[in-house]
């Protein structure tokens, strides 16, 4: 059973893409099958895994999506590339932004993502979606098309206070769209464990969500050596192995794969 995992939060710069690689490479180095799909016109992921220039891909997620628009035929494969540390992705570029304003006018708009994955999900054991930071119908689209949402949320006051605006939209779409949607969990990030302000955020999160969502026991470390991942195009474990980031990112994966059983 291929598990969907949308990363979203509307909120940019709280760890999304740095979450969905390195958590995507970890489930592949326990032997996971993993596909990861660029749901953000930023093509941050796609820079992350080692393209320089998303915006000259010649097959991204907008031609995949506009395929299955069109209902044309898809070849096996087609827009899945192979990255060195074992994952599958699909990368995006600034025509995600355009395609989100052609949605508008396509019957069950809503549904074009989940019937691509559905097509590929036997081929995965998880497949991870890095929504883009709005809530807008790229990212309905992933919550759609999702099982489950991990929610990074920085460790500062700004990030936590539109946590329950995505929340909402969550609910909404897991009463209209996608009974099966499941929070899977809200996992801090760039928490500076020298500060009391970054403390007392995660205990205020806690207090206030912890009865209803899940918070992950680990959380992510502020640490200038992830944020220098993205222009060496590789994961944290092969960056900086013994660092803080990546040991929170192993706890992590481990915590995802316990919550299989």
């Amino acid at each position: 059973m291929c598990r969907v995992i949308a990363i979203a939060n509307q909120k940019g710069g709280v760890g999304k893409t740095t979450t969905c690689v390195n958590l995507g490479i970890g489930l592949a180095r326990e032997g996971k099958k993993i596909l990861l799909v660029e749901a953000d016109a930023q093509g941050s992921m796609a820079v992350s895994l080692g393209i320089s220039e998303p915006d000259e891909l010649d097959v991204t997620l907008v031609n995949i999506l506009e395929k299955v628009i069109n209902d044309e035929d898809l070849e096996s494969g087609e827009g899945i590339i192979r990255h060195d540390e074992g994952i599958d992705f699909i990368p995006a570029n600034l025509e995600l932004a355009g395609l989100e304003t052609a949605l508008v006018n396509v019957m069950s708009r809503e549904l074009i993502l989940r019937q691509y994955l559905n097509e590929i999900k036997g081929e995965y054991d998880y497949i991870l979606i890095d929504c883009m930071p709005s809530l807008g119908m790229i990212t309905i689209n992933a919550l759609v098309a999702a099982d489950s949402v991990l929610i990074p949320v920085e460790a500062a006051y700004l990030p936590v206070k539109g946590l329950q605006q995505l929340i909402k939209t969550i609910g909404r779409v897991h009463r209209k769209l996608n009974p099966e949607l499941s929070i899977m969990g809200i996992l801090l990030t760039k928490v500076d464990r020298r500060t009391n302000f970054a403390r007392d955020i995660s205990s205020q999160i806690r207090e206030v969500y912890g009865n209803n969502i899940h918070i992950f026991n680990n959380c992510i470390p502020l640490s200038v050596r992830a944020a220098e991942t993205t222009a060496e195009g590789k994961s944290i474990y092969l960056h900086d192995p013994k660092g803080i980031v990546a040991d929170g990112y192993r706890f992590l994966t481990g915590e995802v794969m316990a919550d299989e059983e």
